[in-house]
C-alpha cells in the first residue's frame, strides 16, 4: 500500500495564498459598469486617457510668413491599393532613400530657402545659362558656402545642385520650363544631404 504524504508547509501556504489572490480580485471589482465600453475614453488614475498615453505627438505645421493657405484635403476611401501589405519588402529595404520632411520652424527656413534660391536661378533660366558654374555663381551669391554647393550637368539643356547645408538640405534643378527647389531634412542614418546609396 501506497502512503501518500504531505508537509504541513504546503497546508500554511493556503492561508496566505487565498487572501493574496482575493486582494488582487477585489481590485479589479466594481471598476466597470453596465454600458461602459471597456477601454472607453475618460482620465486614467494618473490623469492621461488610454490613447493620449500610447500615441506618440505629431509634428506641428504652421502657416509660414509669405505661405497661401492651403484648402483642407477631402478625405476618401481608397480602395485602390491593395488589401495586404506587398510581401517584397522593397519600401523597407529602401527606406534610408526617404528624406526627412521639415516640419515647424525648420520647414519655414527650407521655404524660405527655396523662394531665395529661385529668385537667384530664375534670370539664369530665362537666359538660357544651363551651366553649372553659372549655377554655382548664383547660389554662393546668396551666402552659401562653396565647399557645400555641388552643381551638374544633367542634359545639355539642364543643370541640377544640392545644398549640403544638413540638416537643412536644398535639391533642384532648372530647365527652359523651370527652376524646381525642394527642401527636406537629409536621410535616414546618414548625417548629409546625398542621397545614400547600398542598402541590405
Amino acid at each position: 500500500m501506497t502512503v501518500i504524504r504531505t508537509t504541513g508547509a504546503r497546508f500554511g501556504m493556503v492561508p496566505m495564498v487565498v487572501p493574496a489572490v482575493l486582494a488582487v480580485l477585489a481590485v479589479g471589482c466594481g471598476t466597470q459598469r453596465a454600458g461602459d465600453e471597456a477601454g472607453a475614453a475618460g482620465p486614467s488614475r494618473a490623469g492621461v486617457t488610454p490613447s493620449a498615453a500610447v500615441t506618440p505627438s505629431a509634428p506641428v505645421d504652421f502657416r509660414c510668413p509669405g505661405e497661401s493657405p492651403k484648402p483642407t484635403p477631402t478625405r476618401t476611401p481608397s480602395t485602390s491599393g491593395p488589401a495586404t501589405p506587398p510581401t517584397d519588402h522593397y519600401a523597407e529595404n529602401h527606406g534610408f532613400m526617404v528624406p526627412f520632411p521639415l516640419h515647424g520652424q525648420e520647414r519655414c527656413e527650407g521655404l524660405a530657402a527655396i523662394a531665395r534660391i529661385k529668385g537667384a536661378l530664375e534670370p539664369l533660366r530665362e537666359r538660357g545659362d544651363f551651366v553649372p558654374e553659372s549655377t554655382r555663381d548664383a547660389l554662393t551669391g546668396l551666402g552659401y558656402p562653396a565647399s557645400k554647393v555641388r552643381t551638374y550637368q544633367n542634359g545639355s539643356t539642364e543643370v541640377g545642385f544640392l545644398i549640403d547645408t544638413y540638416p537643412l538640405c536644398v535639391e533642384g534643378g532648372m530647365n527652359r520650363v523651370s527652376t524646381q527647389a525642394d527642401a527636406f531634412g537629409g536621410y535616414p542614418d546618414h548625417s548629409a544631404c546625398d542621397r545614400p546609396s547600398g542598402g541590405h
